[in-house]
């Protein structure tokens, strides 16, 4: 017997997850911080690629350029929100670990970000992300590890 989340899953499209996210009216508090808006979707390449919105009066530095930290936050939500995607919505993956290198300086406006599942496990998840500028140069990328972990199992 199977249940109704693996049985919705599976009639879920690509454009069918891009509409769950744009239409959502329960984004958490730190994507809407972010400034985050999903853009597209491939659960046959794992990927998604998202918009961040980078308010300057919210995430930047005494130099003003944004925060690492904040950066670091934009890759983990790119991942994770792939992870979800590779799952086919059934699964959320908390990170369990996570490398960053910094390439540039990110200025507040817009960012481009790209979250990749590499490897899903039913135990781990390889996932990779990258962040860009509106020129199209790289800012900072990351690699990561997260537990894939059923919503059924993560609400309790």
């Amino acid at each position: 017997m199977t249940d109704v989340a693996s049985q919705e899953s599976e009639a879920l499209t690509d454009e069918a997850i891009l509409q769950r996210f744009l239409r959502t009216k329960n984004q958490p508090t730190g994507s809407q911080t972010l400034g985050f808006k999903m853009v597209a979707v491939s659960q046959a390449e794992k990927s998604v690629e998202v918009e961040f919105e980078a308010k300057p009066e919210l995430l930047l530095n005494p130099m003003k350029q944004i925060q690492g930290g904040y950066l670091c936050a934009m890759l983990d939500e790119c991942m994770s929100v792939a992870c979800m995607v590779a799952s086919g919505m059934t699964h959320v993956a908390p990170t369990a670990e996570m490398k960053t290198t910094f390439l540039r300086p990110a200025a507040p406006g817009k960012i481009r970000g790209i979250g990749k599942v590499v490897r899903w496990g039913s135990r781990v998840a390889f996932t990779e992300g990258e962040l860009y500028d509106p020129e199209g140069r790289l800012l900072a990328k990351a690699t990561g590890t997260a537990i894939p972990t059923p919503f059924q199992s993560y609400k309790k």
